[in-house]
């Protein structure tokens, strides 16, 4: 599945569009994570829990994304846009969403 934050792909030529498509996905952080982070902000330094929680949870809300644009025939999403937000108690939980346009390329 080609993927793009840009309009067009250069070179390619959309035949037809699918609709818009979307991903999501929430993660829970932990306490053993939270524990490390507060350390991190202490000592100062990048904390790799969360960035790591932050890159498995855009890669899973994308593997979404890509499966919804191949449920309406599609080969390409395009304009995708990534937006991040805290939600739960406290803000223990991440959300990542992407969406975008599902279009057949040639």
């Amino acid at each position: 599945m080609l993927m793009t934050t840009t309009p067009s792909f250069e070179g390619k030529t959309i035949v037809a569009y699918k609709g818009i498509v979307t991903g999501e996905t929430i993660v829970g952080a932990n306490i053993f994570r939270d524990i490390m982070a507060t350390v991190r902000d202490i000592v100062g330094g990048r904390s790799g829990a969360y960035e790591n929680a932050l890159r498995d949870a855009r890669q899973m809300a994308l593997d979404e994304l890509a499966d919804a644009a191949r449920a309406v025939g599609a080969n390409a999403i395009v304009g995708i846009d990534l937006d991040y937000e805290v939600v739960g108690q406290g803000g223990s939980m991440l959300m990542v969403s992407a969406s975008g346009t599902a279009v057949e390329i040639k």
